[in-house]
């Protein structure tokens, strides 16, 4: 029964490393662990987002980790590129991915403390009455994405 046991924990290991290899050489998975733009278009379905920033005014100050990933330390950084490439992988390749892409709540909070990142003195500088047309969840809270969504991907 042991020879078993060991034989199943060889052919789980053995598959784990072959698409683990895969993952990281034939699909380029090692690219998400740089800072490089160009490598969020490997998927073929993130190449219009990609020219779009390209051409996009963010271009010379932001690439897409300054945008999607967090800014608060490193770990809850790669954790949250981890599981977003975990997710991103398993739709797109079984064409479960939405069309348009839509993004998730908790990626949308992300995106939105990356614009308080960088404007945050810009948006706290909104006035009250103005406050009430950019509102979020919270009576004070901002919502830069619902008029900025395309702001980092808008092509002029």
């Amino acid at each position: 029964m042991t020879k078993w046991i060991a034989l199943v924990i060889a052919a789980l290991l053995g598959t784990a490393t072959g698409l683990g290899g895969y993952t990281f050489l034939a699909a380029k998975g090692y690219s998400y662990l740089t800072n490089d733009a160009a490598a969020c278009a490997n998927c073929h379905v993130m190449h219009e987002h990609f020219a779009a920033w390209e051409k996009s005014s963010h271009r010379n100050v932001a690439v897409c980790n300054d945008c999607h990933a967090p800014h608060d330390n490193v770990v809850h950084k790669y954790f949250v590129k981890g599981e977003n490439g975990f997710w991103h992988s398993l739709n797109f390749t079984t064409g479960r991915h939405p069309d348009p892409l839509r993004i998730r709540a908790k990626n949308k909070r992300v995106a939105q403390a990356a614009c308080l990142n960088c404007h945050g003195d810009l948006a706290s500088s909104i006035s009250p009455a103005a406050r009430a047309g950019h509102s979020g969840t919270g009576d004070d809270a901002l919502d830069c994405i619902k008029c900025h969504r395309y702001v980092g991907h808008w092509v002029r």
